[in-house]
Order: C-alpha cells, then sequence, then structure tokens
C-alpha cells in the first residue's frame, strides 16, 4: 500500500482487502483505514466472526464478505472461491468474454 499504490486511490477505485484473522490482520486493519482516509470504497474478504471490519467501513460504501474459518494452510483455498467469483463478476460487467479471454485468442492465431 505504500508509495505508488496508495496514489491511485480515490473516491472511483475500489480496493479489495483479503484480510483473514492471521498474524497480519491488524496490518490490513491499518491499511483499511488508509484507503478510508483518502476516499476509497473498500471490498473486504475476511473470516467469519469479526466486528473490528464492521467498525472502520461504512456498509453505503463499503462490502464485507465472510468466509468460514478453516485451519491456517487451507485459508488460501477458501479465500481463493469469492475472489474467482468477483473477477467472473467484473469481467462479464466489463462485456468480456469470459469464455475465450484475449490472450487465448491472440495464440489460436
Amino acid at each position: 500500500m505504500k508509495h505508488g499504490p496508495i496514489a491511485l486511490i480515490d473516491e472511483r477505485m475500489p480496493v479489495v482487502a483479503i484480510a483473514p484473522h492471521d498474524a497480519v490482520f491488524e496490518k490490513m486493519i491499518g491499511n483499511m483505514q488508509e484507503v478510508k482516509a483518502r476516499s476509497g470504497s473498500v471490498i473486504a474478504l475476511t473470516t467469519r466472526g469479526d466486528s473490528k471490519l464492521q467498525a472502520i467501513l461504512d456498509p453505503s460504501k463499503d462490502v464485507v464478505l465472510q468466509v468460514p474459518r478453516s485451519p491456517e494452510l487451507l485459508t488460501p483455498i477458501v479465500m481463493s472461491l469469492p475472489l474467482q467469483l468477483l473477477a467472473y463478476d467484473i469481467a462479464v460487467r466489463r462485456g468480456c468474454d469470459v469464455d475465450q479471454p484475449a490472450i487465448w485468442r491472440s495464440q489460436s492465431r
């Protein structure tokens, strides 16, 4: 979040924050507070059972997606599923062909 990426944050740029309850959770809270200080909106992906995110995020601008708690080694797998669905939904909304990405089209020629 330091230097370059933080300069891109404004009210039109949502930031996806992956914040499971682990050793760096408090640092992620700090990063989300920096986004909020720059009028950015946050899409937070976290594990169930947290009230800290609800306290710093604005329900009218931000979204909190919760996944079930899991063993630490499985958390990346559990977190990847909603991220894949988010990527799919964004691609569909942008009008991209999700069944045949551009890189595949360029290789088939």
